[in-house]
């Protein structure tokens, strides 16, 4: 009997134990889940405020209400309507489609040559390119005007769409290395066996096995380039030339210098459109190749 009884105890301490262990799991698991939902709402906030004031007539945009009464629809044909937008729209296609290719291609050649090929001074100059990473784009658009200025590029594509076609950036070099690391060199020794060459080697298997760093590197590239405020403000003079970033602020003067604050949510909304697409097709793959890549030191 006593050992009956002492089986019976140790059994109700190991359910005991059990159970406050479930509770202890199932409460941080729920302070997690309202830190993450707090978190959430912080971030989306904003954008639903865009959606309310795109909605909004302009003598109601500053009103509490998050339901606008009544729904402007018609905001969006205005805004659309009241600046060539299509036009805007063609320019920035261009410029983005052209930067983000050659971000895509010369990074990743760039990168192949830091991650697979044996070289004098190779890590001395990765070195140099990630110090690079130091100096923010804005302290470099004024040099960069004065030498695209000498060369008669001001006021054309040609500043916004070469410049990625010469390395990409070192961020995007950085990560696809880390990834072309992580690459078996076996594959690449096979190869050259065969008797292929480096350029066909980082084609034919090194590109096609590097498809999620190469869908965040486009991702970033593209919101980027799609982005891009600066670069078009300094380069781009006439009006015909303008992207969609540079369109948008047509609406901060508005009329007799009041901002049309319901017109620019609702051209915003619109504009930012491609960029919600493009992540979330590539969601998967931005995702897995940033994780891939700059987080596990591979």
């Amino acid at each position: 009997m006593p050992a009956i009884a002492g089986k019976e105890e140790a059994r109700s301490v190991s359910v005991s134990w059990y159970q406050s262990r479930k509770r202890q799991d199932f409460i941080k698991k729920a302070l997690a889940f309202i830190v993450l939902m707090l978190g959430a709402v912080m971030f989306i906030a904003p954008f639903l405020w865009m959606v309310s004031t795109s909605l909004k007539a302009q003598a109601n945009v500053f009103s509490p209400d998050w339901i606008p009464d009544p729904i402007q629809w018609r905001n969006y044909p205005d805004a659309l309507r009241s600046a060539p937008f299509l036009t805007y729209f063609k320019n920035t296609a261009i410029i983005t489609l052209f930067a983000t290719v050659g971000s895509v291609l010369t990074s990743s050649l760039v990168a192949y040559s830091f991650a697979r090929l044996r070289w004098p001074g190779r890590d001395f100059w990765f070195g140099v390119v990630l110090a690079t990473m130091i100096l923010p784009g804005v302290v470099m658009l004024i040099p960069r005007y004065i030498l695209f200025s000498q060369i008669g590029w001001v006021n054309t594509f040609l500043p916004l769409t070469v410049p990625p076609w010469f390395g990409g950036g070192a961020f995007f070099i950085f990560l696809l290395r880390q990834f072309y690391r992580g690459i078996p060199m076996e594959l690449s020794e096979s190869a050259r066996i065969d008797g292929a060459g480096e350029l066909r080697i980082w084609w034919q298997i090194v590109m096609p096995l590097s498809t999620p760093a190469l869908a965040a590197i486009t991702i970033f590239a593209f919101n980027g380039a799609w982005e891009d405020y600066f670069g078009p403000l300094i380069f781009l003079n006439d009006e015909s030339k303008y992207t969609l970033q540079l369109g948008l602020t047509t609406f901060a003067a508005g009329g007799g210098g009041v901002p049309l604050w319901h017109w620019m949510m609702a051209a915003s909304l619109v504009v930012m459109l491609p960029v919600i697409i493009i992540f979330f097709l590539g969601q998967r793959y931005f995702i897995e190749g940033v994780t891939l890549t700059g987080l596990t030191g591979r």
